[in-house]
């Protein structure tokens, strides 16, 4: 019997390519060190940056430090099961999350798993968390407007699709509030909504997702979630779950609003781990890449162009100041990366003026590019007049005789003032908010009582809306105030105010027979 040679290598290379078929290879190593959930591995020599590593049980973990004979890791779930002298073992997949309209009325986790009961998320696909923002190329400048249905924003700080817009102010002035009636106004605007909530209460989280579903706005919104008990790495990495579901969606064409809340514990949670890692501590213990923590984050905010998709993610990050102070570390960082800030004053707040927008302090670098024919041109106006009002109310009080024309100065602008008051969770349509102010720029409301001005923009709305819904309809699908739509606003407004007179004439009597 012959015995070629070639027919032997033959059969030694198909056994060789069934057993790594069968062979799995992975890079393992060993824990050395476990504490507050950062974990110090010996091995690993192949690991990325980012990469998920998978503990003894199970528990996840990620990759943040690579040292010459160590790597740094943190625990992205139970901190008390991964003990020293653990086997860990590398996956070779950097951090993803479930993307899709599958995760729309949802509460996730930072890895896209469900965690508000209602069943498994049938997602099809995942998405990187962390990814290149787009470059200047494939973006357009920002153009069409996002509502928020808040008067005083809406007029004086304007908002853009693909506008990344801060949210500012001291504890417990109305952040959380301003965002979520943004989102409430999104309602059949084709715009999906993500709300990151960052080390918050779950009862906080609860409340929230409460008030979205009460008011129909799961069914475009997504909660992702890293509570206030769950561990730093989960709090790091949220927003950025977070703008990866938001990023899917952009790139599919769509529009996104995006709220991160907040980033100052985002910013604390980094520390956190950072220090526990012996990362080298800078101003106020915070790394030295602490910024380049927000802006690569938020510069993944964009309008694509229309080669690109044509979608947009707008981001609202919210910030926390302490006593008012917009030059700390963390707030000074955020104001420089975004577009514009809507600064919230406590003292406003606890005046009853509510939302407590400071429109001296807030300011929208995009401008009237992200405002309507008809609202940039009465909120020209609007600004003016209260500018005038900030500057004769601060010498009125001193002054004991006044003359008709600053008199009538100080009264418009009370009545402005009490227009743009606006109570939580009832975001106002734009066309309403146009009819508002037209009828404010019109000095129509100069001759109605300060505490009667409320009354007046409620019945006002209605009278129009059971009467002539053609004119909200109009401004609407117009986006202007023609000439013949001007005078027809000026007619129903006379018409309406002899109705409200005599509605107030008649409570008034009410009033004095009943005392």
């Amino acid at each position: 019997m012959d015995i070629r040679p070639e027919e032997i290598s033959s059969v030694i290379r198909e056994q060789i390519r069934s057993y790594r078929g069968r062979m799995e290879v992975s890079d393992v190593g060993t824990v050395v060190w476990a504490a507050d959930g950062i974990v110090r591995i010996h091995g690993l020599r192949r690991a990325m940056q980012g990469e998920l590593l998978e503990f003894a049980g199970g528990v996840p973990g990620i990759v943040m430090n690579l040292e010459f004979d160590q790597v740094g890791a943190a625990l992205l779930g139970s901190v008390r099961s991964v003990k020293e002298g653990d086997t860990v073992k590398g996956t070779g997949r950097v951090a993803e999350v479930a993307v899709g309209d599958a995760l729309l009325g949802r509460v996730v986790n930072v890895l896209g798993e469900p965690i508000d009961g209602r069943g498994p998320v049938q997602a099809a696909r995942r998405r990187r968390v962390e990814s290149t923002a787009p470059g200047v190329l494939a973006r357009r400048s920002v153009h069409t407007p996002l509502e928020t249905g808040i008067k005083a924003i809406d007029s004086m700080v304007p908002v853009g699709r693909g506008q990344r817009e801060l949210i500012i102010g001291d504890r417990q002035t109305g952040k959380t509030a301003v965002a979520l009636d943004a989102i409430l106004n999104q309602k059949n605007k084709q715009v999906r909504c993500i709300y990151v909530a960052i080390g918050q209460k779950t009862s906080a989280v609860a409340g929230i997702v409460r008030v979205l579903r009460e008011h129909g706005a799961m069914d475009y919104t997504t909660v992702v979630a890293a509570a206030a008990g769950d561990p730093a790495p989960l709090q790091y990495l949220a927003p950025y779950s977070g703008c990866a579901i938001g990023e899917e969606w952009m790139e599919e064409g769509k529009d996104v609003l995006i709220v991160y809340d907040d980033l100052t514990r985002h910013a604390a949670a980094y520390r956190t781990m950072s220090l526990l890692l012996r990362r080298p501590p800078g101003r106020e213990a915070y790394p030295g890449d602490v910024f380049y923590l927000h802006s690569r984050l938020l510069e993944r905010a964009a309008q694509l162009s229309e080669e690109a998709g044509g979608g947009s993610l707008t981001a609202f990050p919210i910030i926390e100041t302490q006593a008012g102070d917009v030059s700390a570390y963390i707030p000074t960082n955020v104001i420089s990366i975004t577009d514009g800030q809507i600064y919230l004053e406590a003292e406003l707040f606890r005046a009853g003026f509510r939302p407590a927008v400071n429109a001296g302090l807030s300011v929208s670098r995009v401008g009237g590019s992200a405002q309507i024919p008809a609202m940039k041109r009465l909120a020209g106006l609007l600004r003016i007049e209260l500018a005038q009002y900030r500057e004769l109310a601060a010498f009125a009080q001193f002054a004991s005789d006044l003359d008709a024309d600053t008199r009538e100065k100080l009264a418009q602008g009370e009545r402005l003032l009490e227009l743009l008051k606006q109570p939580r969770y009832r975001p106002v349509p734009v066309e309403c908010q146009v009819i508002l102010l037209f009828a404010a720029a019109e000095k129509y409301l100069l001759d109605i009582r300060v505490d009667q001005v409320r009354r007046f923009e409620t019945e006002l709305l209605d009278y129009i809306d059971r009467n002539y819904p053609q004119i909200p309809e109009n401004i609407r699908n117009m986006k202007q105030i023609s000439e013949a739509l001007r005078e027809n606003l000026r007619a129903v407004i006379t018409e309406f105010k002899k109705e409200f007179a005599q509605g107030r004439e008649g409570m008034e009597d009410g009033f004095h027979e009943g005392d």
